[in-house]
């Protein structure tokens, strides 16, 4: 069990880094994560149904901006490895996986509350001209962290089991589990909010107006407002391209008219 553990964590590791060293290659997907589970212990096709399974519960997650949402990352790896070193379903996976989710929420939040603090340090450093200091307190310390906040769960999860980690979640206070809440809840109005600050516009404030009607006034899910939006564009991209190919061929006819008046009218000879 405690090879099991190592191999496992390793895994978690690498596909925690692939969004932040790798360039997101997509192994931090459930699916692909819970493949990899399944291939270092032995049994790849229980992964796969597993991460099969895992995948569609995340596709309702979105990590906008500074947004913390559970982290199925970490779920569906504790999961996926738990289904194949104790036989379950994926359905008994699945119930697994949920509260190590929510574990990675919290603890997502408390290392993004720490690594704030490094944010202070490298600015101290690059004032004083110690410039490869502040790359490797960014890089080297920044992705030690990100590492142990997989490994560790990971490892005591495989290695003393997912009683454990319940038991655990349900000593967390109420009050701390509350805050942690209303913070997840803050963190994606405030995310949304720095990316409109950079992509909101006078020309496209009318898509993100028209968006929230549809979805306050005639309650339509994101599937439904994303086929609106999807429509609306080809429509738009017709109209667009149609109107700039009639100036196109206006002005290359009068171009070709004022060509032909200026040959009619040379002088003999010239």
């Amino acid at each position: 069990m405690l090879l099991n553990a190592i191999l496992v964590g390793l895994v978690g590791i690498f596909c925690m880094l692939d969004s932040r060293l790798l360039g997101r290659l997509n192994f931090e997907r459930p699916l692909i994560g819970s493949t990899l589970v399944g291939l270092v212990l032995g049994d790849l096709h229980t992964g796969l149904v597993v991460g099969a399974q895992l995948e569609l519960v995340s596709l309702g997650l979105v990590n906008v901006g500074a947004a913390s949402p559970p982290d199925m990352v970490l779920g569906s790896i504790v999961a996926s490895a738990f289904a194949i070193l104790t036989k379950a379903t994926p359905e008994e996976a699945l119930t697994i996986a949920i509260p190590i989710a929510v574990l990675g929420q919290f603890m997502g939040i408390l290392l993004r509350t720490i690594i704030v603090g490094l944010n202070h340090r490298v600015d101290n450093l690059i004032d004083e001209g110690e410039f490869k200091k502040a790359a490797n307190t960014h890089i080297i310390w920044g992705t030690v962290l990100y590492s142990l906040s997989y490994f560790v769960p990971i490892f005591l999860a495989i290695y003393l089991g997912t009683d454990v980690v319940k038991n655990f979640i349900s000593t967390v206070p109420e009050w701390l589990t509350n805050g942690l809440n209303l913070a997840s809840k803050i963190m994606p109005a405030y995310g949304f909010a720095l990316l409109l600050s950079m992509m909101m516009t006078k020309k496209n404030v009318m898509y993100m107006l028209a968006g929230f009607l549809l979805a306050a006034y005639l309650k339509l899910d994101l599937t439904a407002i994303s086929l609106i939006g999807i429509v609306g564009a080809l429509i738009l991209r017709d109209v667009k391209f149609d109107k700039l190919s009639s100036v196109s061929n206006k002005d290359n006819q009068d171009e070709l008219d004022s060509d032909d008046y200026d040959i009619l009218d040379e002088p003999d000879g010239y």
